[in-house]
């Protein structure tokens, strides 16, 4: 189908009739419009869907390596301008390696600089966002410059340029995030390309027909796409070499043989050094030459020396894979296991140690089933974990076997033990046994469920890690009959409030829910965790209290809020207190909270002050009576030798229930 490029309509303000440009290497799918004088660089995708309609606010530009996904909208209005990198002027500047995501509005005029992601159903207007930002999702940034290198939450409302100067910076994370997403898009390029192209789908369209055998099983993965001269790479492997070279990222190689790939022993191929494309590309092909019958992997080497885009390209049976951005998973081992094979783990491989085979040969004995979840870094924060294949094993040896292989395809992930009580359909342990770093652990951030499973409940009542007041709330919260869950956050969300659950705690003893808080304190250094008490007939909280503090100092009372006077008389203890504000204010916030309101704060100088000019710095997401006196003594620091006003707004009426000054010149 032929893309839909129009020209610009004649109207008022331009009769020029321009039309698109598109560089020969981009993709601009058929469902998606381009109008206008719409500049489009090299090996950009524009997702269907997508409307980028420069007919009013113009010219528009799209930088090289992009990409525009289904539902974006980028438009501009006649009046206003942006300097593009070229010193050029333009209505929409979007720049090289950037991605635009799902349901995203660009409106003209607007700059986002190189290397940038925009979340889904963001809006960036009259603003300019400099290079290297990280704007996650339901963004709004209006009338402000974000400086480069910054972080924008979810959900943040960012419209006047103090909120835009205060935002965090971008974490490595979340830089090998947006990384990760531009090379997907590149190889989703590559393939939509390839599938327009008979000459190059057609061989692709033989191996299916071929890869059948008698019973409809499919033999062969369906994963290559174009071929260079050679017909040893796939395109989306030259498309992966391409995108780690204009990175600046070093090129690697490794091989391993079958036997020593279940131990992970991979040998490096000879360095790869090029000057261009095609020699990377003659160097990868002389190592899968040389390997063959091997698995043989190609990754990205960072200026810190760490690997990214990870992938096998072959495997021993000499198919030569298309690259895509994850690890490949690796092939079950048949290593049986043996207690006495010398390694002090008791596991063929050296995987598993012996607490966690203990735990294992106690689970199979009480009949209970065994899982396996895994989880990257940045979704452990969520808890957002992914079953490994199911074990319906029920010997030790099998069930190890299956453990080794899910660790080995998971490396530098989480990966946890799950045991199963299939007649009461519930959890009776979670164990974490390895971490990114490599570390196979078996006790930590081990969470335990039910007092049949009596043999992992390490935790007793005078917890070694929280402190006797918290144990004595959890004492008090458990015989109210109460709910318990934890959330958690790390220090760049906590200013903006931004707790994430890890789930309700399911324990039916005071040492059961002890051995789980103290599993997430374990799961989550490094961050702030708080103590939920919930009554699940009023569906209300009882308790808020912070019981772990990044400096990884735990706590029992700091940052604590008690909803309801039928809480538990341990947890009504902290009050909040304010070295800036006056009692009278304190109770006023705290009034506030108690109904329900929104709080803001607003500021003028003396000279606007007598014509009501006040300018707001926007809602403070607090979610604690602590969280709000000190963002509110924070704002009376920013704006010293000005009025400073608090606001409380009802959400429901949508009005104002309060105004008062509480600083003055």
């Amino acid at each position: 189908m032929a893309v839909r490029n129009t020209a610009a309509p004649p109207t008022p303000w331009s009769r020029n009739l321009a039309e698109p440009k598109m560089h020969e290497t981009a993709f601009v799918h058929s469902f998606s419009n381009v109008i206008g004088d719409v500049r489009i660089g090299a090996n950009v995708i524009v997702a269907p869907g997508t409307t980028i309609r420069a007919d009013e606010g113009t010219p528009f530009y799209i930088g090289e390596n992009t990409n525009i996904q289904d539902g974006v909208v980028i438009h501009g209005l006649e009046e206003g301008r942006v300097i593009g990198d070229d010193q050029n002027k333009y209505s929409v500047w979007v720049g090289k390696n950037t991605c635009i995501t799902h349901m995203a509005l660009i409106h003209g005029p607007a700059y986002v600089g190189d290397n940038s992601f925009i979340g889904f159903r963001s809006t960036v207007f009259n603003a300019r966002v400099g290079a290297g930002c990280i704007v996650m999702m339901h963004v709004l940034i209006q009338d402000v410059e974000i400086p480069a290198g910054k972080y924008v939450p979810s959900g943040a409302i960012i419209i006047n340029q103090q909120q835009a100067d205060r935002l965090p910076d971008v974490q490595d994370q979340d830089k090998e995030f947006a990384h990760h997403v531009v090379g997907i898009n590149q190889a989703l390029r590559a393939g939509y390309l390839c599938a327009a192209d008979s000459k190059c789908i057609a061989p692709i369209r033989d191996e299916i027909a071929k890869s059948y055998t008698g019973n409809g099983i499919t033999v062969l993965e369906l994963e290559r796409s174009s071929e260079v001269s050679s017909n040893s790479l796939g395109a989306e492997t030259i498309e992966q070499l391409r995108y780690l070279l204009e990175q600046g990222y070093k090129i690697g190689t490794e091989h391993v043989d079958q036997r020593r790939f279940r131990t992970g022993s991979w040998t490096s191929c000879q360095p790869i050094e090029p000057r261009s494309i095609g020699e990377a590309i003659a160097a990868l092909e002389s190592c899968v030459r040389e390997h063959s019958g091997e698995y043989v992997r190609l990754f990205g080497i960072d200026k810190g020396r760490r690997r990214v885009l990870e992938t096998i390209i072959q495997r021993p049976d000499g198919d030569v894979k298309p690259a895509t951005s994850f690890k490949a998973p690796a092939s079950r081992g048949n290593g049986s296991y043996s207690s006495s094979n010398g390694n002090g783990n008791g596991s063929s491989s050296g995987k598993v140690n012996d607490e966690t085979v203990e735990q294992i040969r106690q689970l199979l004995a009480s009949g209970y089933k065994i899982g396996m979840e895994h989880v990257d870094e940045r979704r452990f924060r969520t808890g957002s974990w992914t079953s490994c294949k199911p074990i319906e094993a029920t010997s030790i040896n099998q069930v190890i076997s299956g453990l080794e292989e899910c660790i080995e395809s998971h490396q530098g992930e989480y990966v946890r033990l799950i045991g199963i009580d299939t007649k009461a359909k519930r959890r009776v342990l979670e164990t974490i046994i390895q971490r990114p770093n490599g570390q196979v652990a078996s006790s930590s951030g081990q969470k335990s469920f039910t007092s049949s499973a009596a043999p992992y409940a390490t935790a007793t009542a005078s917890s070694t890690r929280l402190s006797s007041e918290v144990v004595e709330q959890v004492r008090q919260l458990l015989s109210s009959g109460y709910k318990i869950s934890i959330e958690h956050v790390d220090e760049r969300r906590f200013r903006t409030g931004s707790w994430t659950s890890t789930g309700q705690i399911q324990a039916s003893s005071e040492r059961e829910a002890i051995a789980a808080i103290e599993g997430h304190l374990g799961e989550y250094p490094g961050e702030y965790v708080r103590l939920i008490g919930i009554d699940s007939k009023a569906k209300r909280r009882v308790l808020e209290t912070i019981i772990q503090r990044p400096n990884d100092q735990v706590s029992s009372s700091s940052g604590q809020k008690s909803f309801t006077s039928s809480a538990p008389s341990a947890t009504a203890t902290a009050t909040a207190t304010s070295t800036r504000l006056s009692a009278e204010v304190v109770d006023q916030l705290r009034q506030l909270l108690a109904g329900g309101s929104k709080i803001s704060i607003e500021h003028v100088d003396q000279r606007r002050f007598r014509t009501g000019s006040w300018t707001s710095s926007g809602q403070i997401q607090a979610s604690s009576e602590r969280e709000a006196i000190a963002a509110v003594e924070g704002h009376l620091g920013e704006y010293q030798g000005e009025y400073v006003r608090l606001i409380g707004i009802d959400p429901k009426a949508k009005r104002r229930v309060l105004e008062t000054i509480i600083q003055r010149p």
